[in-house]
């Protein structure tokens, strides 16, 4: 309790006596002690989400910040062999190939797990799962029936990885979990005064690293900053308030690919904080980042400068700014082009986030976005990346120059069969707004060629009930404007009618 009294009163402990409890608890590495920081912080989620044991939450709070202290001042070496930078373990990917897809299943819900735990039965089931049989009054393990010896539940951090990284190979939106204990708006608070003064601590300390250290301490200080920042609100404020954001940003400059890579993912969290964007802006941030999407040591460092582009465009004023970079939309549009799925992921959603301001729509056109765009439409099969381009195209067919374009590549069968065979209501909703808007400002041609079109209609009216609100509406307006367009046309032998006259409805 000595400890985290210094540290609640801003006294740096005795490095010997952490040592020395370190070794009693047998930690002896950083990738232990990020373990222990690991579980404490599942821990205190759980007792968030419980909100009953207020003096145990700011003890586990307390208990967190010492170890994180531990964690960035102790252990000089980060295992990098063993633990990837986003925190899995690099042999998953080799462990999916044989992986059975119900193994990562929860045997209570049948549902892929979004926070897995083991029991000391040694079965594994999802957090929020086996928490409602535990409050049924069961105390036994739900697969065997044996009684359990103890109700303790033991993150299964290397799980949750393979489950995180199979949902990204295949294409599935990341499974979060549906307690309150994944809500980190707990963390917008340390949590208790020691856990407060432990950040603030380590602040100053990684500060110094990045302005005084050896190229390697200032690489591990921004990756510190990086896992410190990923998921907790107060300590991206506590950072950026400290003044970390300038020396992460000269670091972008580094010749070292490691470090480059981890201060652009330490800004990357750091423009979540609404201060933390307006301070990258000030230090003349924006062309480095851009540098960093245009000439990045390592295609990671390209992916998280898109990313943190994307948060930065959420204010219009850098929105301006980011479309003004000669280098910025090209630089997004290369992006889309490579075969890695986050960065055609983050590109996407940077430029779809740019596109917000009118003035950047003429640049997008510029850069030749559509038919790589299409291409993607015609090519990828993950649902994701082809809603994110639906989305883009969408935007672009509002204005006229926008709608020329998405025509002069014959997009408008291609819009049609999406529209047909996708399962997504919002890949459905984008391409029933983008089809009005073509409607709109294409003109009779391409109302003349919809028409022709028989599995169009069917599609069409069950967005009526089936569909989004917004492709509703926009699915009953082109329904009316292909109905007017029969009738005003029904003498002519060159239209095919979409409906029997007497299936015709009136929408409005």
């Amino acid at each position: 309790m000595r400890i985290l009294n210094h540290l609640e009163e801003g006294i740096a402990p005795d490095p010997i006596e952490i040592r020395r409890i370190l070794d009693y608890l047998g930690i002896h590495k950083w990738s232990s002690c990020n373990k222990e920081v690991k579980f404490l912080d599942s821990e205190i989620g759980t007792e968030f989400s419980n909100g009953e044991n207020k003096t145990k939450l700011e003890l586990l709070c307390s208990l967190m910040g010492f170890m994180s202290y531990c964690r960035c001042v102790i252990f000089d070496t980060v295992e990098f062999e063993s633990q990837h930078l986003n925190g899995q373990c690099s042999n998953i990917s080799k462990d999916l190939k044989g992986i059975n897809v119900d193994d990562l299943k929860c045997p209570i819900s049948l549902e892929m797990m979004s926070d897995p735990v083991t029991l000391s039965s040694g079965h594994t089931y999802d957090r929020c799962s086996i928490l409602k049989w535990f409050r049924s009054g069961n105390a036994t393990c739900p697969k065997t029936g044996e009684k359990l010896t103890s109700t303790e539940l033991v993150p299964n951090l290397v799980l949750k990885g393979m489950i995180q990284q199979y949902c990204a190979e295949n294409g599935i939106p990341v499974v979060v979990s549906r307690g309150k204990n994944r809500d980190i708006s707990r963390t917008v608070m340390a949590g208790s005064s020691a856990g407060e003064g432990a950040m603030k601590m380590l602040a100053g300390f990684l500060i110094n690293k990045l302005v005084n250290g050896s190229r390697e301490e200032m690489n591990k200080a921004a990756f510190e900053i990086r896992v410190l920042t990923k998921t907790s609100i107060f300590n991206r404020s506590c950072l950026v308030e400290s003044g970390t954001t300038p020396h992460l940003l000269k670091l972008l400059l580094s010749e070292d690919s490691n470090t480059q890579e981890n201060s652009i993912a330490a800004l990357l969290n750091l423009s979540k904080h609404s201060k933390g964007k307006c301070v990258i802006v000030e230090n003349e941030g924006l062309d480095l980042i851009v540098h960093v999407l245009r000439k990045g040591l390592k295609i990671e460092a390209q992916q998280h400068a898109a990313a943190t582009l994307f948060y930065l465009a959420s204010d219009e004023e850098n929105r301006v700014l980011i479309g003004e970079n000669p280098e910025a939309i090209p630089g997004l549009v290369e992006l889309v082009k490579n075969e890695n799925h986050h960065c055609k992921r983050n590109a996407l959603v940077a430029i779809f986030g740019l596109l917000v301001h009118p003035e950047n729509h003429w640049r997008v056109l510029a850069s030749g976005v559509v038919p790589l765009l299409l291409n993607l439409l015609r090519d990828s099969e993950r649902e994701d990346l082809v809603t994110d381009s639906l989305a883009i195209l969408a935007t672009l067919a509002e204005k006229i120059d926008g709608t020329v374009a998405i025509l002069r590549r014959g997009a408008l069968q291609l819009l049609v069969g999406i529209l047909i065979t996708s399962t997504s209501r919002t890949g459905k909703e984008y391409c029933v707004s983008m089809l009005l808007a073509l409607c709109v400002n294409g003109g009779l041609d391409v109302v003349a060629r919809l028409v022709k079109i028989p599995s169009l209609m069917g599609s069409l009216y069950s967005q009526l009930s089936e569909g989004t609100s917004r492709a509703s509406k926009k699915a009953s307006a082109i329904i009316k404007i292909l109905h007017q367009f029969y009738e005003n046309n029904s003498s002519s032998a060159s239209v095919t009618p979409v409906l029997p006259r007497e299936q015709f409805v009136h929408v409005w």
